[in-house]
């Protein structure tokens, strides 16, 4: 859930050629990303497509329930969106959707700046709901920042990070 008095960020800069920009309720340019077999089974474990109306409940979901951002790169002098990120204190789901900007560090970049973001609004642990366990770029990713399991949960585990207590 948002933060009562907590103001999401219109622009969250994570370096010089990425950043976070907060939900705005576009969000044509994600469909493809939620058609891809290969991004579903990682994300949703389901390969079933999203149509219209399952995307836009799951961005009303995400939006309601906590900071959703697109993960946008520079391409060309001009930001791209290449994904979504919700920033919660019980879960932070993170979708690269543009394969090209996969396995390139950026996942680690934008959960290390909003590990950074948690420990500014005093956060004393994060959660991550579940990664499935064949999923290992996202249990690897969220490791390196700091997070680790601690629950069995349906096709993986349930992550926590104690922002306090890392040097991120």
């Amino acid at each position: 859930m948002p933060i009562p008095n907590i103001q999401q960020p219109d622009i969250l800069i994570i370096d010089d050629t990425l950043r976070l920009r907060k939900y705005d309720g576009n969000f044509d340019f994600a469909w493809g990303w939620y058609q891809d077999e290969e991004t579903l089974l990682l994300v949703d474990g389901d390969t079933r497509p999203f149509d219209y109306k399952r995307l836009e409940t799951m961005y009303t979901y995400l939006d309601a329930h906590g900071e959703l951002y697109f993960i946008e790169a520079m391409q060309d002098g001009t930001y791209v969106p290449i994904g979504d990120v919700t920033f919660s204190q019980q879960d932070m789901p993170i979708v690269i959707g543009d394969k090209q900007f996969r396995a390139k560090g950026i996942g680690r970049r934008v959960i290390a700046a909003l590990v950074t973001r948690a420990k500014q609004l005093g956060y004393s642990y994060l959660l991550i709901d579940e990664i499935y366990d064949y999923n290992i770029g996202s249990r690897k990713m969220f490791e390196s920042v700091g997070f680790y399991p601690f629950e069995s949960k349906g096709k993986g585990h349930r992550y926590r990070l104690d922002p306090t207590d890392t040097a991120n």
